[in-house]
This record gives structure tokens, sequence and C-alpha cells, in this order.
């Protein structure tokens, strides 16, 4: 199943740990939607882009952050 910029309305965003506390630098992603993830900048969380990641490359780059 595709997901539609209606579901991402009602999705569960959830801020990053590794966010700035300050309140900048800040990501959400949005867990739940299989096979990709869902993620923007909340500073720009009403207006900005959703940017989908398909899971083997959202793998891969949290793999590259750890390494």
């Amino acid at each position: 199943m595709a997901i539609t910029a209606d579901d991402l309305g009602a999705v569960a965003w959830r801020r990053s740990s590794y966010s700035n506390g300050s309140g900048g630098e800040c990501v959400e992603v949005a867990d739940g939607h299989p096979g990709v993830m869902p993620v923007r900048d909340s500073k720009a969380s009403d207006a900005g882009p959703v940017l989908l990641f398909r899971a083997p490359a959202w793998t891969a780059f949290l793999t590259s952050l750890k390494g």
C-alpha cells in the first residue's frame, strides 16, 4: 500500500533523540509505515516537505552514522 499525503497528516511524529535540545536542527520521524521512513524538519513541520526513505536506504543511512 502506498502512502499518500492524507496518510501523513495523521501520523504520530517523534523527534530524534539526537536532535539539538535548544530547538534547532531537529529531525522528526514517523514509525509504522512498512517499507518507508517518513522524515521531516521539525522547524517547518506544518509547511515543510516530508522525505520518504525506502527501508534499505534508511537502514544504510543509520548504519553510516554509527560507523
